[in-house]
């Protein structure tokens, strides 16, 4: 499986030789003296680039087209339209032939010097200004004071058009202010393509670096030139050399990062985790989650995202935190950054913003316990990324004005897409069978169905999980353990007891038992069998198997002791076998479900006690836990001796507040 995620890995990433210096401008220059070994063009800064475009583009005239056929259908128009006025008025006929062609003669004069229709945008607080007039596929400049507009034309008919009759002129600007047209009209198209020739032909270099030249001296500092000759030198370096660059060294190189990274996980698996190790389901998870985020980096890397930030690195820790533990999150997340810092520029920078944020992610998810703690994980992400963000701005510009806000955005969005690892996590949890502390928060809801079922059909034994859960949470919280899992592990424990939960003496409300007509070895199968009862039903009910180990363990491989005992004391004459009324185990194997086993044990005694007064509960505990060890139930478990004795006070403190029981020295008071 190692094998084939570092070939996964490594098929995909970028094969060219990486840039080996790092550089920031108005810093000193560390390494050794830089001498180019070729010669390169010094680009052009984006400003620089961007004030040559901008003045080009002030420099390309507007192009406007001259519609030379547009006169012909306007004076065809415009004599059908004047025949009629002329005899709808009644004028004189003698005066016709004078008045129509004087103005058609106008008209055209007017046509030929030109009418335009102005484009607001080319004015730029100017009355008039310099287009290119093209007609005939030949191209002039001239000025909008050379022609008319609309409103100038007729102004221009109106003071040179004369007639004796007031009403004929009234007629005939009419008929010319509903014929007046622009025939010189903005041809957006043809200016969009000549811009754009315009702006391919600007040069983005200015200079030459020679071969052999000296770049930056060591300990000179980076000023804005030296920064731009850098700047040039890499892109010219990195665009060579994925020509030159021989590509199967490039790609052993990668082999050898992305193998050594991974096997160092696999070592820390065997030592620290072998659980995770010996089980190829999660072993997969991991390495899934691996490949998966730098295959995300490599595509971003290939579609030349303008920011790298926009990726949201901190699902990593988010996953694995949730689905397995603190340090499994952090070192499978410091070995993605280290990984994906050989594929980015300014990666000492990327690894502390990284580092930083998935650090964070991980504290801010350490107890989940409500949901709103997913958004304030993306928030404190968030804050975290804006405070390297300042630090760094205000380090290397050295003033807030500096500092390039917008380039913020892509960290935003990163923590937004950042929430995707939750719908990510239900998914892997389906596919590998994991048990995120999300899912054990749904599962610990007593409104869920198979706990409602139990609250309905066994009172008791549900009173009776209820007050397991709540010591064994407390003693799991103190000694240090998974105190959710602890938890849905108590109230399942004896969901089995749903099957025939008369047969339990907490659900029982009348002095006579079911067990006084059966035989003491069925009476004891019957009790025993609540734990393969529970394994099914849980099972039935597709629960996770590490809250089905509880349902387990929890009695371990000891005996049904009232029932083994009444058949000694009442048969002696019998032969007896102990495994009848011996619990088929296994005995508990984790702190969890060691210390289930003793709340358990400790609760249900209690509620015999008769006086539940301090002395009578201290020993109690102190006679539970010691007979479990006795009984070697708690081999299998990490639980130290120290652990046990703060189990057994906070069992004793807690069956104290449940049976309101006053301790000596408030008793003195």
């Amino acid at each position: 499986m190692m094998l084939l995620t570092v070939f996964i890995i490594t098929l995909f990433l970028p094969k060219q030789p990486r840039f080996r210096y790092e550089f920031q401008k108005g810093k000193v220059w560390l390494s050794k003296d830089l001498v180019s070994p070729f010669s390169f063009a010094i680009l052009k800064t984006n400003p620089q680039v961007s004030t040559d475009k901008a003045e080009a583009l002030e420099n390309v005239l507007p192009i406007y087209r001259y519609d030379a056929e547009l006169y012909s259908n306007i004076e065809e128009a415009y004599l059908n339209e004047f025949d009629v006025k002329w005899r709808g008025n009644n004028f004189p006929e003698d005066e016709k032939l004078q008045t129509r062609n004087n103005s058609l003669r106008l008209l055209k004069l007017i046509y030929e010097k030109g009418i335009i229709a102005l484009d607001p945008k080319h004015q730029k607080d100017k009355k008039f200004y310099d287009i290119s007039l093209l007609n005939n596929n030949i191209s002039k400049t001239i000025s909008t004071q050379d022609v008319y507009t609309v409103q100038s034309a007729l102004d221009f008919f109106n003071t040179t058009f004369t007639s004796t009759n007031l009403k004929v002129k009234e007629v005939v600007m009419n008929l010319v202010e509903d014929h007046l047209q622009p025939n010189i009209v903005f041809d957006e198209k043809m200016t969009a393509i000549v811009q754009n020739n315009t702006i391919s032909s600007l040069s983005t270099t200015r200079g030459m670096v020679q071969k052999g030249e000296l770049i930056i001296a060591r300990n000179n500092m980076i000023d804005d030139e030296v920064y731009q000759k850098l700047q040039s030198f890499k892109e010219t370096y990195e665009a060579q050399t994925k020509t030159i660059g021989d590509s199967k060294l490039v790609y052993l190189g990668q082999i050898l990062l992305v193998g050594f990274i991974l096997s160092l996980l696999m070592v820390f698996l065997y030592m620290f985790r072998k659980d995770i190790f010996a089980d190829n389901r999660q072993l997969s998870l991991l390495l899934i989650v691996i490949t998966m985020m730098l295959l995300t980096l490599t595509w971003a890397i290939k579609l030349n995202l303008p920011s790298l930030y926009y990726i949201p690195f901190c699902i990593v820790p988010i996953i694995i935190r949730i689905l397995f533990d603190t340090r499994l999150a952090l070192y499978l997340h410091l070995l993605v950054i280290l990984i994906a810092g050989f594929f980015v520029p300014n990666s000492f920078e990327f690894v502390f913003y990284q580092t930083s944020a998935g650090m964070v992610a991980i504290y801010s998810i350490r107890n989940l316990v409500k949901r709103e703690q997913l958004l304030l994980s993306a928030l404190f992400i968030l804050t975290a990324y804006f405070i390297c963000f300042l630090g760094i701005g205000l380090l290397r510009e050295g003033s807030f004005k500096e500092i390039e806000w917008m380039n913020f955005v892509p960290f935003t969005i990163s923590v937004l897409l950042s929430l995707l690892a939750y719908p990510l996590i239900y998914a892997f949890e389906r596919v590998f069978g994991i048990t995120s502390d999300v899912a054990l928060i749904e599962l610990t809801n007593t409104n869920n169905k198979l706990l409602r079922e139990l609250a309905f059909k066994a009172p008791g034994t549900f009173q009776h999980s209820l007050q397991v859960a709540n010591l064994a949470e407390a003693a799991i919280f103190k000694i240090g353990g998974n105190s959710l899992l602890v938890r849905a592990g108590a109230l399942y424990h004896d969901i089995g007891k749903i099957e025939n939960p008369q047969y339990f003496i907490e659900n029982q409300n009348t002095s006579l038992s079911p067990h006084d007509k059966l035989p003491y070895e069925q009476s004891a199968q019957i009790i025993i069998k609540h734990v393969h009862k529970g394994i099914e039903i849980t099972r039935r009910h597709q629960l996770p198997e590490s809250v089905i180990d509880f349902i387990r363990t929890h009695h371990g491989n000891t005996r049904v002791d009232f029932f083994y005992q009444s058949f000694l004391k009442n048969s002696p004459e019998k032969f007896v076998d102990e495994n009848i009324f011996r619990y088929p185990g296994p005995i508990p194997f984790s702190k969890e479900t060691g210390v289930l086993m003793l709340a358990d044990s400790v609760e249900a005694a209690s509620r015999s006690i008769k006086n539940p007064d301090a002395q009578n509960i201290n020993d109690l505990v102190e006679r539970i836990i010691n007979y479990k060890l006795e009984q070697n139930q708690l081999d299998n478990c990490d639980l130290t001796l120290k652990d046990l004795e703060t189990i057994k006070l906070i069992f004793k403190t807690m069956l104290m507040s449940i049976y309101h029981v006053r301790i000596d020295y408030l008793q003195s008071v």
